[in-house]
């Protein structure tokens, strides 16, 4: 009896272990939308007086656990009754991806009008505040949604030939760990310039350590949140461009004796630029026919 019990617990210590590989390997292949929410995120919870910066992230991160309570079952259910759509799944993510990166591209070469919420405290009351607040925090978590499918999706598909419970200790871990990560990052970063300024009020004017430490703080945050998008659409088109190459028998072997990393980016930005395309000419026709 005894032997069996730890038996029975030495085959839990080997699935765990199993688990925490499968884990890292899977936060790896979804490090790219990690990077695209992080960015999307840290700009969507800047813009606000400092005393409501850290409750709005904590809207949007309760938001974002909502988000993986729905997602998470209707992923298993695929996986367990029609796993082919996962990869179907995983195929369509994959171009909403490459669109996105390459879109991303297209509006820094071609710029043009943003719609933005400009939060104006003093020309605007308090319910009007927070109703603006209330409109940024829906937008967050609709894009979160969005980028939470794509998540669970990439990590469900790394590991769609192992069994049920295999698939959700791992897509769970690699979900938490993604609102942890990401939100606990974008916390730290939307606090940076405020610590900043503190810094550089306790230097007294003083041209010292504190000083320079906080306005490199404060200068930092933009440039820091702009790198993040730059990173963030070079890693979209590289996990896309690794959708297709895994996941479409065709281009196993295209540009095969390019680097890996090349061939993905290239077939990434390739399919990225066509349904950019797509959508433009789809885009025009609509506006033609009305």
């Amino acid at each position: 009896m005894a032997s069996g019990f730890f038996a029975l617990l030495d085959d839990i210590s080997v699935l765990m272990d199993d688990v925490v590989v499968m884990s890292k390997i899977t936060t790896k292949k979804t490090a790219g939308i990690l990077g695209d929410d992080l960015a999307v995120n840290a700009e969507k919870a800047s813009g606000f007086v400092s005393s409501r910066e850290l409750p709005v992230l904590w809207a949007i991160t309760k938001g974002s656990f909502l988000n993986k309570l729905i997602i998470l079952p209707v992923a298993f259910l695929l996986s367990a009754f029609l796993p082919w759509a996962v990869t179907v799944i995983l195929v369509l993510g994959g171009v909403y991806l490459a669109f996105e990166g390459a879109e991303k591209i297209y509006e820094y070469f071609v710029p043009h009008e943003h719609k933005t919420y400009e939060v104006s405290h003093e020309s605007l009351s308090e319910a009007s505040i927070l109703e603006l607040e209330k409109k940024k925090i829906k937008s967050a978590i609709l894009t979160d949604f969005i980028l939470s499918i794509e998540i669970v999706i990439i990590a469900l598909g790394t590991v769609v030939d192992e069994s049920l419970l295999f698939q959700f200790l791992v897509v769970s871990i690699v979900a938490i760990i993604a609102t942890i990560g990401v939100y606990g990052i974008v916390a730290v970063i939307v606090r940076m310039d405020d610590l900043g300024l503190r810094l550089v009020r306790m230097s007294n004017g003083k041209k010292d350590v504190l000083n320079f430490i906080g306005n490199v703080l404060v200068n930092a945050l933009p440039l820091i949140i702009k790198s993040l998008s730059v990173i963030g659409t070079i890693a979209l088109l590289l996990v896309a461009g690794g959708i297709f190459v895994h996941n479409i028998e065709y281009l196993h072997h295209f540009l095969e004796t390019w680097p890996g990393f090349v061939r993905d980016f290239v077939i990434g930005l390739g399919v990225g630029i066509l349904s950019l395309l797509v959508f433009k000419i789809i885009k025009s026709l609509i506006k033609l026919l009305r």
